[in-house]
């Protein structure tokens, strides 16, 4: 197999990484990602997608058993309870982004959960951060593997590459594995990773992170009880290289050589305001920006003076979809986006809803818009733009421009702002004191001393569970 340095560094780190060497910012950043992920999970198990994992992953069982989030009364095998709360997770695209690109909370949150109620000693909430932390530290490493990662991806979907890396090594470090076992888990992770970007836009999409989570939480017990794969399955472009043209890996540090410092220290996360791609948060806001200029020139907003919606954005096949019929598709339109806020004023999570998609007054706004791709508008969530002009009948126009949306790393979302985000989406599903009780959770989650509380919170549901299911059926 050759030299094992960079894969064995991994093993080495996962193993030794202990809680006194999480610093105030990564805690901090961690519990916003932990949060935002349960409130877009809990949301999420209200989805079409969800319902029918959930329907093909009780017909499994097992001694061990997971809860499933915002169900009381449904326990599943752990595998199946992470594989269908990361599927609620990313069911509706509104979970949080990094750069380089991945979505890397949903795969390893469920992963953990999943795992921590069934070891025989209840880990703390400590335990739970660091392990969280060890797993989303291992999906950072693995992009920086990579210039090409840096961008809007082409060919796979990146969650379904580094997100399973990260589950395996997060729930090897819960596990408690040897050095040599956590590269084993890497290894068996690597053999299920990957998932073409073709299936970007349909209900396949969720399953990605579902199949992360899940897999990662199985290799890890499989490196457990003994399985091996290559020990320097990081180290080879036959190995996680396979997915990058020009991979070009690198050791992490030892954690007690000074040398050793959180990529979430440096790089913050985006977290969502609409459930869509990140990409369409530049075009909402710039299209929101560009209508009230519009509004002030002409006094009203009428619709039919619109003659063409121009969108300046970067150069990606998968986010361009001129007439989306489906809610996954309408996720992933630029065009979709514009015309939402536009008509609206504002892009919610009912926007995506069937009867939205269908409006005929949306229908005949689509049919005005052009994208138009300018060279130096780069495919990257760190460099990308959105520039939208609007010209009217009349001749007048609107231009606005939007760099840095709230919520990206740049301008994040203050922590009243991401509250307020769990407790909408939290509140579909969970009565009051579970919606409070999360959050005090996830807020002091360094101080709990069993983790499992935080279970116990996930499943009290409340009355609005039967009137959200009437009101969507």
């Amino acid at each position: 197999f050759g030299g094992a340095g960079i894969t064995e560094s991994f093993g080495a780190a996962i193993q030794a990484l202990n809680a006194i060497h999480l610093t105030d910012g990564v805690i901090t950043r961690s519990k916003r990602m932990m949060l935002d992920t349960l409130g877009v999970g809990l949301l999420g198990s209200r989805t079409a997608v969800f319902s029918k994992a959930l329907k093909y992953s009780q017909v499994f069982t097992s001694e061990q058993r997971s809860s499933v989030w915002g169900r009381s009364d449904v326990i599943l095998p752990p595998h199946y309870a992470a594989f269908v709360n990361g599927i609620a997770v990313h069911s509706m695209d509104f979970d949080d982004t990094w750069h380089p690109a991945t979505h890397p909370s949903g795969a390893v949150l469920p992963a953990l959960l999943a795992l921590a109620e069934t070891l025989p000693s209840q880990p703390s909430g400590l335990d739970l951060l660091l392990a969280f932390n060890v797993g989303i530290e291992v999906q950072g490493r693995l992009m920086r593997f990579s210039k090409e990662a840096y961008n809007i991806p082409e060919r796979f979907h990146p969650p379904s590459v580094v997100g399973v890396m990260g589950s395996a090594a997060a729930s090897a470090k819960l596990l408690g594995l040897s050095p040599a076992q956590c590269s084993h888990a890497l290894a068996i992770a690597a053999s299920s990773a990957g998932a073409p970007l073709a299936n970007a836009a349909t209900q396949t999409k969720p399953l990605h992170i579902g199949n992360a989570a899940r897999r990662g939480l199985e290799a890890a017990q499989l490196a457990q009880i003994g399985v091996e794969g290559n020990p320097a399955i990081l180290d080879m472009d036959s190995g996680l290289g396979v997915y990058y043209k020009d991979y070009s890996p690198s050791p992490l540090a030892d954690s007690d050589s000074g040398a050793f410092r959180w990529i979430l220290d440096a790089q913050d996360v985006a977290f969502k305001r609409i459930p869509a791609h990140l990409a369409m948060h530049w075009v909402v806001e710039a299209v929101l920006a560009a209508r009230a200029k519009f509004l002030d020139r002409t006094g009203n907003f009428d619709l039919s003076q619109i003659q063409n919606i121009t969108l300046r954005v970067p150069r990606s096949k998968y986010i361009n979809c001129p007439l989306p019929t489906t809610e996954h598709q309408a996720r992933h339109s630029f065009q979709f986006n514009a015309c939402s806020a536009l008509l609206d004023n504002k892009v919610t999570v009912a926007s995506f809803s069937q009867a939205q998609i269908n409006r005929p007054a949306l229908r005949e706004l689509l049919s005005k818009v052009q994208l138009e791709t300018p060279e130096d508008n780069l495919p990257s969530f760190d460099r990308m733009y959105c520039e939208v002009e609007i010209k009217s009948a009349e001749g007048l126009s609107s231009l606005a421009r939007c760099n840095t949306f709230y919520g990206h790393w740049r301008k994040p979302l203050s922590q009243k702002d991401l509250e307020e985000k769990f407790s909408l989406n939290a509140s579909t599903v969970l009565c009051t004191e579970g919606v409070e009780g999360v959050i005090d959770v996830v807020g002091n989650m360094e101080k709990v001393t069993e983790c499992s509380v935080l279970g116990s919170y996930l499943r009290m549901t409340s009355t609005s569970e039967q009137l959200y299911s009437m009101r969507i059926m």
